[in-house]
Protein backbone atom coordinates (compact mmCIF):
# COMPACT_ATOMS: atom_id res chain seq x y z
CA UNK A 1 0.00 0.00 0.00
CA UNK A 2 1.06 3.03 -0.81
CA UNK A 3 1.88 6.10 1.51
CA UNK A 4 2.41 9.64 2.18
CA UNK A 5 5.47 10.48 3.79
CA UNK A 6 5.40 10.65 7.72
CA UNK A 7 6.95 13.05 9.22
CA UNK A 8 5.59 12.22 12.99
CA UNK A 9 8.63 12.40 15.34
CA UNK A 10 10.47 14.46 12.89
CA UNK A 11 11.97 17.81 13.77
CA UNK A 12 11.26 21.22 12.10
CA UNK A 13 13.31 24.01 11.40
CA UNK A 14 11.87 26.53 12.36
CA UNK A 15 10.22 27.16 15.59
CA UNK A 16 7.12 28.97 14.49
CA UNK A 17 5.85 25.78 12.88
CA UNK A 18 6.87 23.81 16.47
CA UNK A 19 4.35 26.23 18.19
CA UNK A 20 1.51 25.71 15.65
CA UNK A 21 1.65 21.95 16.83
CA UNK A 22 1.81 19.97 13.49
CA UNK A 23 2.05 16.49 15.01
CA UNK A 24 -1.90 17.91 15.55
CA UNK A 25 -4.62 16.90 12.87
CA UNK A 26 -4.55 13.46 10.95
CA UNK A 27 -1.05 11.90 10.48
CA UNK A 28 -0.14 9.96 7.48
CA UNK A 29 -1.02 6.09 7.52
CA UNK A 30 2.28 4.52 8.93
CA UNK A 31 3.53 1.64 7.03
CA UNK A 32 6.79 -0.79 6.61
CA UNK A 33 6.70 0.66 2.47
CA UNK A 34 8.97 3.45 1.22
CA UNK A 35 8.19 6.83 0.81
CA UNK A 36 6.70 6.92 -3.18
CA UNK A 37 7.27 10.89 -3.00
CA UNK A 38 9.61 13.23 -1.79
CA UNK A 39 9.00 16.81 -1.72
CA UNK A 40 11.22 19.37 -2.86
CA UNK A 41 14.18 20.82 -0.85
CA UNK A 42 12.30 24.33 -0.53
CA UNK A 43 8.90 22.94 0.11
CA UNK A 44 9.89 23.03 4.15
CA UNK A 45 11.15 26.82 3.88
CA UNK A 46 7.85 27.81 2.15
CA UNK A 47 5.84 25.70 4.26
CA UNK A 48 7.08 27.53 6.99
CA UNK A 49 6.95 30.95 5.52
CA UNK A 50 3.04 30.26 4.68
CA UNK A 51 2.29 29.37 8.31
CA UNK A 52 4.44 32.57 9.35
CA UNK A 53 2.22 34.37 7.54
CA UNK A 54 -1.05 32.91 8.72
CA UNK A 55 0.17 32.73 12.25
CA UNK A 56 -2.88 35.08 14.25
CA UNK A 57 -4.58 35.61 11.03
CA UNK A 58 -8.28 34.97 11.23
CA UNK A 59 -8.92 35.12 7.56
CA UNK A 60 -7.58 33.84 4.35
CA UNK A 61 -8.96 34.60 0.75
CA UNK A 62 -8.26 32.12 -1.89
CA UNK A 63 -8.00 33.47 -5.81
CA UNK A 64 -8.66 31.44 -8.37
CA UNK A 65 -8.12 32.17 -12.03
CA UNK A 66 -11.42 33.83 -13.58
CA UNK A 67 -12.53 30.49 -15.46
CA UNK A 68 -10.56 27.99 -12.75
CA UNK A 69 -10.33 24.28 -14.24
CA UNK A 70 -9.95 21.23 -12.17
CA UNK A 71 -6.22 21.84 -11.29
CA UNK A 72 -6.76 25.60 -10.15
CA UNK A 73 -10.18 24.10 -8.07
CA UNK A 74 -8.12 21.25 -6.33
CA UNK A 75 -5.13 23.65 -5.70
CA UNK A 76 -7.00 26.53 -3.89
CA UNK A 77 -9.36 23.55 -1.99
CA UNK A 78 -6.40 22.15 -1.13
CA UNK A 79 -4.49 25.44 0.29
CA UNK A 80 -8.18 25.82 2.06
CA UNK A 81 -7.57 22.11 4.04
CA UNK A 82 -4.05 23.02 4.82
CA UNK A 83 -5.00 26.48 6.23
CA UNK A 84 -7.92 25.16 7.99
CA UNK A 85 -6.28 22.20 9.76
CA UNK A 86 -2.53 23.94 10.56
CA UNK A 87 -3.35 27.52 11.49
CA UNK A 88 -6.82 27.74 11.99
CA UNK A 89 -7.54 30.51 9.88
CA UNK A 90 -11.04 30.26 7.78
CA UNK A 91 -11.29 30.78 4.27
CA UNK A 92 -13.08 31.51 1.43
CA UNK A 93 -12.36 30.42 -2.56
CA UNK A 94 -13.41 33.46 -5.10
CA UNK A 95 -13.61 33.32 -8.82
CA UNK A 96 -14.46 36.23 -11.11
CA UNK A 97 -15.71 34.10 -13.85
CA UNK A 98 -17.94 31.05 -14.87
CA UNK A 99 -17.37 27.21 -14.19
CA UNK A 100 -18.63 26.27 -17.24
CA UNK A 101 -17.06 22.94 -18.62
CA UNK A 102 -18.74 19.93 -17.57
CA UNK A 103 -16.52 17.93 -16.28
CA UNK A 104 -15.32 21.51 -13.71
CA UNK A 105 -18.97 21.58 -12.88
CA UNK A 106 -19.17 18.15 -11.61
CA UNK A 107 -15.81 18.45 -9.62
CA UNK A 108 -17.34 21.35 -8.07
CA UNK A 109 -20.43 19.35 -7.34
CA UNK A 110 -18.82 16.30 -6.10
CA UNK A 111 -16.77 18.63 -3.34
CA UNK A 112 -19.64 20.76 -2.27
CA UNK A 113 -17.84 23.90 -2.45
CA UNK A 114 -19.71 27.09 -1.94
CA UNK A 115 -17.45 28.95 -4.40
CA UNK A 116 -17.81 32.71 -4.17
CA UNK A 117 -18.19 35.77 -7.22
CA UNK A 118 -15.20 37.87 -7.07
CA UNK A 119 -17.55 40.77 -7.29
CA UNK A 120 -19.38 40.13 -3.68
CA UNK A 121 -16.40 40.04 -2.17
CA UNK A 122 -15.71 42.59 0.51
CA UNK A 123 -11.48 42.52 0.44
CA UNK A 124 -11.13 44.52 3.48
CA UNK A 125 -12.93 41.56 5.60
CA UNK A 126 -9.46 39.11 4.66
CA UNK A 127 -6.57 39.66 6.60
CA UNK A 128 -4.46 37.63 3.66
CA UNK A 129 -4.90 37.08 0.02
CA UNK A 130 -3.42 34.11 -2.09
CA UNK A 131 -3.71 33.46 -5.63
CA UNK A 132 -3.59 29.52 -7.04
CA UNK A 133 -2.63 28.37 -10.60
CA UNK A 134 -2.39 32.38 -11.41
CA UNK A 135 -0.47 35.39 -10.80
CA UNK A 136 -0.95 39.33 -10.51
CA UNK A 137 -0.89 41.06 -13.53
CA UNK A 138 -2.07 37.77 -15.91
CA UNK A 139 -5.57 39.25 -16.93
CA UNK A 140 -6.97 35.64 -15.97
CA UNK A 141 -8.03 36.89 -12.35
CA UNK A 142 -10.27 39.43 -10.88
CA UNK A 143 -7.47 40.55 -8.41
CA UNK A 144 -7.45 44.51 -8.59
CA UNK A 145 -3.85 45.63 -10.18
CA UNK A 146 -3.70 47.91 -7.09
CA UNK A 147 -3.75 44.87 -5.08
CA UNK A 148 -0.38 42.76 -4.08
CA UNK A 149 -1.29 39.22 -2.66
CA UNK A 150 0.28 37.58 -0.05
CA UNK A 151 0.87 34.34 -1.14
CA UNK A 152 1.45 33.06 -4.79
CA UNK A 153 1.22 29.47 -5.65
CA UNK A 154 1.61 28.74 -9.19
CA UNK A 155 3.17 27.06 -11.84
CA UNK A 156 3.13 29.34 -15.23
CA UNK A 157 6.17 31.36 -15.96
CA UNK A 158 6.91 33.50 -12.58
CA UNK A 159 5.92 37.55 -13.33
CA UNK A 160 7.53 40.70 -11.64
CA UNK A 161 4.90 41.40 -10.03
CA UNK A 162 4.68 38.21 -8.49
CA UNK A 163 8.56 38.22 -6.97
CA UNK A 164 7.38 41.40 -5.12
CA UNK A 165 5.05 39.01 -2.98
CA UNK A 166 5.79 37.94 0.41
CA UNK A 167 5.58 34.28 -0.37
CA UNK A 168 6.32 32.92 -4.16
CA UNK A 169 6.11 29.57 -5.25
CA UNK A 170 5.95 29.20 -8.90
CA UNK A 171 7.73 26.17 -10.36
CA UNK A 172 6.94 26.25 -13.74
CA UNK A 173 8.40 23.09 -14.67
CA UNK A 174 5.97 21.05 -12.65
CA UNK A 175 2.48 20.02 -14.83
CA UNK A 176 -0.07 21.24 -12.26
CA UNK A 177 -0.35 23.42 -9.46
CA UNK A 178 -1.99 20.35 -7.73
CA UNK A 179 1.50 18.62 -6.97
CA UNK A 180 3.23 21.55 -5.29
CA UNK A 181 0.02 21.93 -2.93
CA UNK A 182 0.44 17.98 -2.57
CA UNK A 183 4.01 18.01 -1.35
CA UNK A 184 2.78 20.95 0.93
CA UNK A 185 0.20 18.44 2.55
CA UNK A 186 2.88 15.92 3.12
CA UNK A 187 5.27 18.51 4.53
CA UNK A 188 2.76 19.62 7.16
CA UNK A 189 2.11 15.57 7.88
CA UNK A 190 -1.83 16.12 6.38
CA UNK A 191 -3.73 12.82 5.01
CA UNK A 192 -6.29 14.03 2.36
CA UNK A 193 -9.81 12.66 2.24
CA UNK A 194 -11.28 10.82 -0.75
CA UNK A 195 -12.86 14.08 -2.02
CA UNK A 196 -9.38 16.12 -2.10
CA UNK A 197 -7.26 13.12 -2.94
CA UNK A 198 -10.05 12.92 -6.23
CA UNK A 199 -9.80 16.31 -6.88
CA UNK A 200 -6.03 16.72 -6.89
CA UNK A 201 -5.88 13.56 -8.93
CA UNK A 202 -8.37 14.69 -11.54
CA UNK A 203 -6.33 18.26 -11.43
CA UNK A 204 -3.02 16.41 -12.74
CA UNK A 205 -4.45 14.60 -14.98
CA UNK A 206 -6.05 16.82 -16.83
CA UNK A 207 -3.48 19.53 -16.54
CA UNK A 208 -0.84 16.96 -17.73
CA UNK A 209 -3.26 15.19 -20.01
CA UNK A 210 -2.72 12.04 -18.61
CA UNK A 211 1.00 12.71 -17.98
CA UNK A 212 1.55 12.94 -21.67
CA UNK A 213 2.20 16.86 -22.04
CA UNK A 214 4.81 18.95 -19.73
CA UNK A 215 4.54 16.56 -16.70
CA UNK A 216 7.22 16.01 -14.43
CA UNK A 217 8.88 13.49 -12.33
CA UNK A 218 6.99 15.22 -9.25
CA UNK A 219 3.73 15.03 -11.34
CA UNK A 220 4.27 11.22 -11.91
CA UNK A 221 5.16 10.51 -8.62
CA UNK A 222 2.00 12.23 -7.00
CA UNK A 223 -0.15 10.31 -9.02
CA UNK A 224 1.13 7.24 -7.97
CA UNK A 225 0.12 8.86 -4.19
CA UNK A 226 -3.05 10.08 -4.47
CA UNK A 227 -4.22 7.05 -6.95
CA UNK A 228 -4.96 4.75 -3.91
CA UNK A 229 -6.63 7.08 -2.08
CA UNK A 230 -9.05 8.49 -5.04
CA UNK A 231 -12.64 7.80 -5.45
CA UNK A 232 -12.19 5.73 -8.97
CA UNK A 233 -16.56 5.81 -9.19
CA UNK A 234 -16.04 9.65 -8.87
CA UNK A 235 -13.39 10.00 -10.72
CA UNK A 236 -15.48 8.34 -13.96
CA UNK A 237 -18.58 10.62 -13.12
CA UNK A 238 -16.37 13.93 -13.09
CA UNK A 239 -14.72 12.89 -16.51
CA UNK A 240 -17.99 12.49 -17.66
CA UNK A 241 -19.13 15.34 -16.52
CA UNK A 242 -22.85 16.13 -18.05
CA UNK A 243 -23.54 18.83 -20.53
CA UNK A 244 -26.36 21.54 -21.95
CA UNK A 245 -27.89 21.77 -25.55
CA UNK A 246 -25.93 24.73 -26.00
CA UNK A 247 -22.71 22.82 -25.99
CA UNK A 248 -23.45 20.87 -29.11
CA UNK A 249 -24.58 24.13 -30.67
CA UNK A 250 -21.03 25.83 -30.16
CA UNK A 251 -19.14 22.86 -30.90
CA UNK A 252 -21.25 22.78 -34.11
CA UNK A 253 -20.29 26.63 -35.15
CA UNK A 254 -17.06 26.10 -34.25
CA UNK A 255 -15.94 23.38 -36.45
CA UNK A 256 -18.21 24.85 -39.08
CA UNK A 257 -15.64 27.93 -38.50
CA UNK A 258 -12.72 26.09 -38.62
CA UNK A 259 -10.10 27.32 -41.38
CA UNK A 260 -7.19 24.85 -42.01
CA UNK A 261 -3.61 26.80 -43.03
CA UNK A 262 -0.90 24.01 -44.01
CA UNK A 263 -0.46 22.78 -40.84
CA UNK A 264 -2.42 24.78 -38.29
CA UNK A 265 -6.21 25.27 -37.75
CA UNK A 266 -8.32 28.61 -36.50
CA UNK A 267 -11.80 28.95 -35.50
CA UNK A 268 -14.12 31.30 -34.13
CA UNK A 269 -16.73 30.46 -31.84
CA UNK A 270 -18.77 34.04 -32.35
CA UNK A 271 -20.17 35.16 -28.95
CA UNK A 272 -20.51 32.25 -26.42
CA UNK A 273 -22.39 31.77 -23.04
CA UNK A 274 -19.20 29.78 -21.63
CA UNK A 275 -15.58 30.47 -21.89
CA UNK A 276 -14.38 27.35 -20.67
CA UNK A 277 -15.24 26.33 -24.32
CA UNK A 278 -12.54 28.03 -26.37
CA UNK A 279 -10.07 25.63 -24.68
CA UNK A 280 -12.23 22.81 -24.98
CA UNK A 281 -12.74 23.12 -28.62
CA UNK A 282 -8.86 24.12 -29.19
CA UNK A 283 -7.73 20.53 -27.75
CA UNK A 284 -10.58 18.93 -29.85
CA UNK A 285 -8.86 20.47 -33.04
CA UNK A 286 -5.32 19.63 -32.16
CA UNK A 287 -6.57 16.00 -32.60
CA UNK A 288 -6.60 16.23 -36.04
CA UNK A 289 -3.71 14.29 -37.11
CA UNK A 290 -2.26 16.71 -40.12
CA UNK A 291 -2.53 19.46 -37.76
CA UNK A 292 -0.20 20.79 -35.08
CA UNK A 293 -0.86 23.83 -33.99
CA UNK A 294 -4.77 25.14 -32.90
CA UNK A 295 -6.30 28.46 -32.33
CA UNK A 296 -9.46 29.28 -30.81
CA UNK A 297 -11.12 32.10 -30.00
CA UNK A 298 -14.61 33.80 -28.99
CA UNK A 299 -16.41 37.00 -27.45
CA UNK A 300 -17.41 36.73 -24.04
CA UNK A 301 -18.57 39.72 -21.93
CA UNK A 302 -16.40 42.26 -23.88
CA UNK A 303 -13.86 40.40 -24.53
CA UNK A 304 -11.87 38.44 -27.08
CA UNK A 305 -10.71 35.41 -25.96
CA UNK A 306 -8.30 33.12 -26.85
CA UNK A 307 -7.08 29.42 -26.87
CA UNK A 308 -3.63 28.38 -28.57
CA UNK A 309 -2.59 24.57 -28.68
CA UNK A 310 0.21 22.80 -29.93
CA UNK A 311 1.80 19.39 -29.98
CA UNK A 312 5.44 20.15 -31.44
CA UNK A 313 7.74 19.09 -28.93
CA UNK A 314 9.93 22.59 -29.07
CA UNK A 315 7.43 24.76 -29.19
CA UNK A 316 6.64 28.19 -27.66
CA UNK A 317 2.85 29.08 -27.37
CA UNK A 318 2.99 31.40 -24.96
CA UNK A 319 5.60 33.25 -26.89
CA UNK A 320 3.00 33.19 -29.73
CA UNK A 321 0.46 34.29 -27.48
CA UNK A 322 2.05 37.14 -26.16
CA UNK A 323 3.27 38.65 -29.52
CA UNK A 324 -0.45 38.66 -30.48
CA UNK A 325 -1.98 39.94 -27.92
CA UNK A 326 0.86 42.72 -27.53
CA UNK A 327 0.18 45.75 -25.83
CA UNK A 328 -4.15 45.17 -26.59
CA UNK A 329 -4.29 42.51 -23.48
CA UNK A 330 -2.91 39.83 -21.66
CA UNK A 331 -1.65 36.21 -21.96
CA UNK A 332 0.42 33.43 -20.87
CA UNK A 333 0.73 29.71 -20.47
CA UNK A 334 3.24 27.24 -21.25
CA UNK A 335 5.09 25.48 -24.53
CA UNK A 336 2.07 23.55 -25.64
CA UNK A 337 -0.90 25.31 -24.75
CA UNK A 338 -1.76 28.82 -24.11
CA UNK A 339 -4.24 31.87 -23.45
CA UNK A 340 -5.38 35.42 -23.60
CA UNK A 341 -7.87 38.14 -24.10
CA UNK A 342 -8.44 41.46 -25.78
CA UNK A 343 -10.82 44.07 -24.43
CA UNK A 344 -13.32 44.98 -27.11
CA UNK A 345 -13.96 48.89 -26.54
CA UNK A 346 -15.33 49.00 -30.11
CA UNK A 347 -17.66 46.00 -30.56
CA UNK A 348 -18.45 46.91 -33.96
CA UNK A 349 -18.60 43.97 -37.12
CA UNK A 350 -16.17 46.38 -38.80
CA UNK A 351 -13.49 46.61 -35.92
CA UNK A 352 -13.90 43.01 -35.13
CA UNK A 353 -13.35 41.86 -38.69
CA UNK A 354 -9.80 43.75 -38.83
CA UNK A 355 -8.53 42.65 -35.03
CA UNK A 356 -8.95 39.07 -36.41
CA UNK A 357 -7.32 39.61 -39.23
CA UNK A 358 -4.40 40.89 -37.12
CA UNK A 359 -4.51 38.30 -34.84
CA UNK A 360 -4.41 35.52 -38.00
CA UNK A 361 -1.80 37.33 -39.30
CA UNK A 362 0.59 37.24 -36.45
CA UNK A 363 -0.26 33.74 -35.82
CA UNK A 364 0.52 32.47 -38.80
CA UNK A 365 3.89 34.54 -38.98
CA UNK A 366 5.01 33.10 -35.82
CA UNK A 367 4.67 29.40 -37.20
CA UNK A 368 5.98 30.65 -40.86
CA UNK A 369 2.65 30.21 -42.38
CA UNK A 370 2.21 32.02 -45.63
CA UNK A 371 -1.15 33.83 -44.55
CA UNK A 372 -3.32 32.05 -47.78
CA UNK A 373 -6.82 30.96 -49.07
CA UNK A 374 -7.11 27.93 -46.23
CA UNK A 375 -9.29 25.05 -46.73
CA UNK A 376 -12.24 24.44 -44.67
CA UNK A 377 -11.58 21.50 -42.03
CA UNK A 378 -14.98 20.42 -42.62
CA UNK A 379 -17.95 20.21 -45.41
CA UNK A 380 -21.11 21.82 -44.03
Amino acid sequence: MLRFASLQGKAYDTRLIDRLELKEGTPMPETPTAVPMKPAPQTRQRLGRLFELLEKKKSLLIVMQDNPDPDSIAAAVALRFLANARAKVACSIAHGGTVGRGENRALVRYLGLNLRLFSQIDLAKFDRIALVDTQPGTGNNSLPPEILPDIVIDHHPCRNLTRKTPLSDVRNRYGAVSTILLEYLIEADLHPEPPLATALLYGIRSDTQDLGMEAAKPDMDAIHVLFPLANKRMLSEIQRGRVSREYYQMLANALKNARVYTHAVITNLGPIPNPDMIAEVADLLLRDDEIDWALAYGLYEGRLLLSIRTSQADAHAEQVIRRMVARRGTGGGHASRAGGQIPLPDPSKSALAKLEKQLRSKFLKALNIDDRPPQKLIQI
